[in-house]
Formats: C-alpha cells, structure tokens, sequence
C-alpha cells in the first residue's frame, strides 16, 4: 500500500507561513526553509522587544524629564527625591509628557516641590 500524505495541510501550512513573510527581502520571502527560518527568528524578536520597549521608554521619559529639570535648574534625580519627599504621586511619562508638552505645569511641579 502506497505511503498516505496529507499535502492539503502541508501545503496550507507552508502557503500561510509564505504570506507572513511577504515583503520581506530576497529568498525570505519565497524559499520555503528561508522564510521559515525568518518568520520563527521575527517571533522571538517580537517577544524580546516587546519587554525591551517598556525598558527604551522609560530611558527617554528620564531623558525628557532631566533636560526639563536641568532649565529649572534641578538635576533628575534631585527633582524625583524632591517629589518622593512631597508625596506627589505622579509617575515619568506623565511627567515627562509635561515637560515636554505643557512646560508651565512642570515648572508649577517644580516651584511646588523646590
């Protein structure tokens, strides 16, 4: 008896794969291995950059945040302390999109806190 494969599903299988991959460069897009390989390595790296984005955000609030500080003569870390100690409960992308977009309520924070 003749071996049975299911070339239904296989060829489902790699034609769903193919169409994730379109646009990508080169045999990525095409080449069944490639593209396989491709596809299975952009997972991991959504996963990982998905943690590393929350990590790159909260590096550029403090940047925002201290280049603010530092006009108002205040380092961040010394603004952050000062708001701790006045128990003003404000988190840094709140802060640092005031900064960035109302610099007059910072500097009302900032005044507060000084």
């Amino acid at each position: 008896m003749p071996r049975s494969v299911n070339h239904v599903a296989s060829k489902a299988k790699r034609t769903r794969i193919l169409k994730l991959t379109k646009g990508y460069y080169g045999a990525r897009k095409n080449v069944w291995t490639v593209a396989k390989n491709t596809w299975e390595k952009g997972l991991t790296y959504a996963y990982r950059d998905r943690r590393n984005k929350k990590r790159t955000f909260r590096a550029l609030w403090i940047q925002r945040i201290n280049a603010a500080a530092r006009l108002e003569d205040m380092s961040y870390s010394t603004l952050m302390g000062a708001l701790h100690k006045a128990g003003i409960e404000i988190n840094r992308k709140v802060l640092a999109d005031l900064a960035v977009n109302n610099p007059e309520a910072f500097k009302a924070i900032v005044d507060k806190v000084k």
